[in-house]
């Protein structure tokens, strides 16, 4: 179908969804539009990419397509929250530049008056036969030494480019030794955090389809949660834009699992080796954001340089003005007013900031102990055993050694994880309650059904799974154990857990940008 028909269609299934409280099969739209199926289902794989949706399947095994009611694009923002955005971008450019203007002019401004101030009480000390130096002023005519303040690095850095983040100085550190972070990328962290990397949706679902090419083309949305520890209601919202996107088909497996199939990343010129999965879900846990991104003592030259200038501001009327005969409505305003306001403001800033890091920080703890139960409950459901609070919070607690773990988080947690799952759960002996998770496990096995079945991947030789002399009970057997190997192979060891940077979604692409090169 071509892009105008579709457009066209799309505004007749739109309204008969509306009609359907969001819910539909294809037969559903044919009846409510007239369209042919094809087409409907053509329009409806569409709005997967484009409104919040995903797939179930009926007890009779057709697809049952499911959007919310009110129909809301993918990645759409509230009026309220893109206002306060805009208003903090306005804020912070405006801010950005007065801090320019302020920390740099008022330094060197104060600096000189100071010093304007000492020799002037120096000289009239001499008048009165008072201490040290020489009668006539050694330095004469008003000139005093300045010192130099590399003002150059300031604005600018060695290789550095214009528009280029900075994410920190763990991000520093992986850079080329001369690509030197100018400081005044350092002075607006300090004020309003490192830059935070914004990656595209292409370079977020590169990950993913790396996953799914090394799946052999077929994922389904437990597959997902693993690699990503989304809800599972939204890992199934997210394989629908997926399927969208990339040109999937849902297929519908045996024993009714929804699997997406992607025959078209399969297609390639470059031989058959399947690429490495990415790390799953516990192998990237997200370190605490940083307030401001900067080493202590980068930050340290930061606050002194304020510091400096609020006390001078501050304290100019009993030391700068009597000494230079400063004063008048001008100098309180510029000489005072002004710097302390700014420089207080310079401080307040962080300090507001840092209510909303800490906030942000505990809600990146629950996420990692979510993705760390997260791995513990895969790797005993693809073997078919459950799972306890107690047992649970211990694999936590040795694994997440640099945060604070509690016992009641990690249990919201699996309590989280069972009901998105469906869990069963039953009394132990001892009371206390066992979580068993075969819906996982199902997932899997239904997926490997798929992928034996469509067989996306270039087939090669490898174990046998079935020989024509096997009786059957040989043929159950060994199929059951090369089930059990895929599956081992899908959940990757548990007993460790890692980090990953914000930034190095984009970091590697940034990197391959400078060389003049592209992403493969």
């Amino acid at each position: 179908m071509s892009r105008l028909a579709l457009a066209e269609h799309q505004h007749d299934i739109i309204g008969a969804l509306r009609r359907l409280d969001g819910t539909a099969t294809v037969g559903d739209v044919v009846n409510a539009t007239g369209l042919g199926a094809d087409d409907a289902r053509a329009g409806l794989k569409a709005l997967l990419e484009e409104r919040q949706g995903h797939l179930s399947v009926t007890e009779t095994g057709d697809l049952l397509y499911r959007f919310d009611p009110r129909l809301i694009r993918r990645g759409s923002e509230p009026l309220l929250s893109r206002v306060r955005r805009k208003a903090w971008s306005v804020f912070q450019a405006a801010f950005k530049a007065w801090i320019v203007v302020m920390l740099v002019v008022y330094l060197v401004v104060f600096v000189v008056l100071i010093l304007a101030a000492m020799f002037a009480g120096n000289r009239d000390g001499d008048s009165r036969g008072g201490w040290g130096g020489r009668r006539g002023g050694g330095h004469g005519h008003g000139h005093f030494p300045v010192p130099n303040f590399w003002l150059w690095y300031w604005i600018w850095g060695p290789r550095w480019r214009i528009g280029r983040p900075y994410y920190g100085h763990r991000w520093e550190r992986s850079l080329h030794k001369e690509d030197k972070v100018p400081f005044y990328k350092k002075v607006f962290a300090f004020v309003f955090g490192p830059d935070r990397p914004e990656p595209s949706q292409q370079q977020l679902d590169r990950s993913t389809l790396r996953l799914i090419r090394a799946r052999r083309g077929v994922l389904t949305a437990p597959e997902l949660v693993e690699h990503t520890a989304l809800p599972l209601p939204e890992a199934e919202n997210e394989m629908g834009r997926l399927m969208a996107s990339y040109d999937g088909e849902p297929v519908v497996s045996p024993g009714g699992e929804v699997a997406y199939a992607f025959p078209e990343l399969m297609t390639t010129a470059h031989g058959t080796e399947t690429p490495r999965e990415p790390n799953p879900t516990w192998l990237r846990l997200e370190y605490p954001r940083e307030l401001t991104g900067n080493t202590a003592g980068a930050n340290a030259v930061v606050v002194g340089i304020n510091a400096f200038n609020l006390l001078a501001a501050a304290s100019a009327p009993w030391f700068i003005f009597p000494r230079l005969g400063l004063g008048g409505t001008a100098a309180w305003l510029f000489l005072v007013f002004v710097p302390v306001v700014f420089s207080l403001s310079f401080f307040l800033v962080p300090g507001l900031r840092m209510l909303g890091v800490k906030r942000e920080n505990r809600r990146r703890a629950v996420r990692n102990i979510r993705r760390v139960v997260l791995g513990m409950v895969y790797d005993r459901a693809v073997d078919g055993r459950t799972v306890g609070v107690d047992e649970a919070f211990e694999h936590v607690q040795a694994r997440l050694t640099e945060q604070a773990v509690s016992r009641s988080a990690v249990e919201s947690a699996l309590q989280s994880l069972a009901a998105e799952f469906d869990a069963d759960v039953t009394p132990a002996d001892d009371g206390s309650l066992r979580y068993a998770f075969p819906a996982v496990r199902t997932a899997f096995l239904e997926a490997e059904t798929v992928r034996r079945k469509l067989a996306l991947e270039e087939r090669r030789t490898g174990a046998v799974v079935f020989a024509t002399d096997d009786t059957a009970l040989e043929a159950g057997e060994r199929e059951l154990e090369a089930f059990d190997k895929e599956l081992r192979g899908y959940v990757p060891s548990t007993d460790r857990v890692d980090y990953e940077a914000d930034y190095e979604v984009v970091a590697f692409e940034e990197e391959l940008g400078r060389r003049g090169l592209t992403p493969a």
